[in-house]
């Protein structure tokens, strides 16, 4: 009887041993799931035929001015740039460093000129349409027009009735473009900081759109940003990468677009198991003063 009473006692003493490697085992896990999205929503958009004519009316032409401002880059800054590096880095280095710094610069342009004017009404659709995919009905309905009789769901959405965008267009967007562009000068480590650095903003900003729709305010924003800035740095990365590629970066705004919705479905799906009812701010404040909750199911 003794020996049995002290046969379980082991599993408490390594539980507080286990629970950092258990947390770390977490995030990485929950980082790559946040990284996977982008790339789950060019595959997603390409299933979805309702989304094609958003890109092809409104960002088409603008992918044809994005290539000329690269072919113009490429062609005049492209070389000189080129040498410059070469003194530092070896030819490969260079040559990585260079493409990536020109393509850089390029989206300072493209962002300036165009973004955040012309893109963010067709990434509202696109972010709000992909909700609607996934029934988040509720989600949308205080704060726009929507038919739910019509075929599809991007014939659904109709007027807003807020404010509505998808990320605050903001002149320090662009200073932190430029501000970081001379991380490309840095042998080796100079091209993933700066993806990660700016991946980092533009993937707390990829949900802008859903704190909105659930009524947070900066406070409670800056909250989300904390409990998830380890999905939002990867997701941003990942998202980045795509937005550096030239002629389809404006096409990758929406497949991103699409992909940081799935995310969202994905999050409130598990809150209202969880909680019966729509994701809040209140249950985020809950859920990071009571820590990951343990569950071990009975045998």
């Amino acid at each position: 009887m003794p020996l049995h009473g002290h046969q379980h006692r082991p599993n408490f003493r390594l539980e507080p041993l286990l629970r950092p490697f258990q947390r770390i085992t977490s995030d990485v896990s929950r980082s790559l799931i946040a990284a996977s999205y982008p790339i789950r929503g060019i595959w997603y958009f390409l299933r979805h035929p309702e989304f094609y004519p958003l890109f092809v009316g409104r960002l088409l032409p603008l992918s044809v001015i994005s290539f000329l401002v690269y072919f113009l880059l490429f062609t005049f800054t492209f070389l000189p740039q080129f040498l410059f590096l070469l003194i530092f880095h070896g030819r490969a280095g260079a040559l990585i460093n260079t493409t990536v710094l020109v393509l850089g610069e390029g989206l300072v342009v493209i962002q300036g000129l165009f973004e955040g004017f012309f893109v963010d009404e067709c990434r509202v659709d696109i972010f709000d349409a992909t909700l609607l995919n996934y029934g988040l009905v509720d989600l949308l309905a205080p704060h726009r027009v929507l038919f739910l009789e019509a075929p599809n769901s991007v014939r659904m959405l109709g007027k807003p009735t807020t404010r509505a965008e998808y990320q605050p267009w903001s002149i320090i967007q662009i200073v932190e473009l430029v501000v970081f562009l001379p991380l490309n000068l840095v042998p080796w480590f100079g091209t993933p900081l700066f993806i990660m650095i700016t991946g980092s903003r533009l993937g707390r900003l990829s949900h802008h759109r859903w704190f909105v729709l659930r009524g947070m305010d900066k406070k409670a924003m800056n909250r989300e940003f904390k409990s998830r800035r380890w999905e939002y740095l990867w997701f941003g990365t990942v998202a980045m990468v795509l937005e550096l590629v030239p002629i389809l970066s404006f096409f990758f705004l929406l497949t991103s677009t699409a992909g940081a919705a799935m995310w969202v479905a994905k999050m409130e799906e598990t809150a209202r198991i969880r909680v019966g009812r729509q994701i809040t701010a209140d249950d985020n404040v809950q859920r990071d003063e009571e820590g990951p909750h343990y569950h071990d199911d009975p045998v």
